[in-house]
């Protein structure tokens, strides 16, 4: 019986672990779609896809989440800020200058 239980306990907790997976797919997509835009607005001529990496691997999982929001509520100036910020943090400029040589359009 205890077997059953733990073999019960441990898909339940698989599953939920595939849906927190998915959300924060789907999450991490929508705020690429908002990161981009802002990119493409801010700095025309860039390869904006880079850029956007960087910017929401250096976002925690809230700020994500808000940007994210913003692709169904629209894009204000707070997200653009939030946007900025986040670009402007050390490792998220590293990771820009590291992918510089793809920002022209590579």
């Amino acid at each position: 019986m205890r077997v059953l239980l733990g073999c019960v306990a441990l898909v339940g907790l698989t599953a939920c672990d595939v849906a927190n997976q998915a959300a924060d797919t789907v999450a991490r997509d929508r705020a690429k779609g908002v990161v981009n835009g802002v990119v493409e607005t801010r700095f025309p001529g860039v390869n904006a896809a880079p850029v956007t990496d960087c910017i929401i691997d250096q976002a925690s999982a809230s700020e994500i989440i808000s940007i994210a929001g913003a692709s169904v509520t629209g894009v204000t100036q707070s997200t653009v800020e939030q946007v900025v910020e986040i670009a402007r943090r050390p490792e998220a400029v590293q990771c820009i200058a590291q992918n510089s040589l793809t920002l022209l359009g590579g």
